[in-house]
């Protein structure tokens, strides 16, 4: 029976992923404004972002996602051969188009370089969003993008081995928008997928079929 990510608190499980984040002391940092708690009363008000390594035959490619805690929907995200900064601008970019926020928003990530750079801080201040960040080396702060990695890892990313990039993108891309956002049930939200709870819930973004 598969585990259900939403209850991320009880363990932090070792990830088989290398490290992708690192942090540049150049950079300054935001505080820890979620301190655990992962909760939202609506759309938009709390996203949580994150970076993953995905190995192919053509060589590794990055995942970048942004997640919001209200209906754990992947909103936003990337994926590029290169993990640098661009990689996560374009998955915000993708969140903040796709959901066009309004009213306080705070974007919760890891201490890495990417996150802390300027370009980025600079994209979250174009949109009036909040940035907040995790204790260095603690992986319950980002307990449940973490676990989304992980959840993305035991049904569909363990399963295969991708012969090109293009492969696993094209396989990541069918993981996130067509069966996780959509069909995939969580204990967490009522045994209901993301997209049909916040339909449900709110009325807005796209009737589930």
């Amino acid at each position: 029976m598969t585990q259900n990510f939403e209850q991320p608190l009880r363990g932090c499980p070792k990830r088989r992923f290398r490290v992708t984040t690192k942090r540049d002391p150049s950079h300054g940092v935001a505080k820890n404004l979620l301190q655990q708690n992962f909760s939202a009363a609506a759309p938009n008000q709390r996203w949580v972002a994150d970076i993953t390594y995905i190995s192919t035959h053509q060589g590794s490619i990055y995942l970048a996602v942004v997640l919001d805690l209200y209906s754990r929907r992947i909103v936003g995200w990337s994926m590029s051969r290169w993990m640098n900064r661009r990689i996560v601008v374009d998955a915000l970019r993708m969140a903040v188009n796709a959901r066009q926020p309004e009213g306080k928003l705070i974007h919760h990530s890891d201490r890495g370089g990417q996150y802390t750079s300027d370009d980025f801080r600079n994209e979250l201040a174009k949109h009036g969003i909040e940035a907040s960040m995790s204790s260095t080396g603690n992986c319950y702060d980002n307990a449940v993008a973490e676990s989304f990695f992980g959840l993305l890892k035991r049904e569909r990313i363990n399963r295969v081995r991708y012969r090109t990039r293009e492969e696993a993108r094209a396989d990541v891309f069918e993981y996130i928008e067509v069966f996780y956002n959509r069909k995939r049930r969580h204990g967490f939200l009522g045994n209901i997928s993301p997209a049909e709870f916040e339909h449900k819930t709110t009325g807005l973004y796209e009737t589930v079929h």
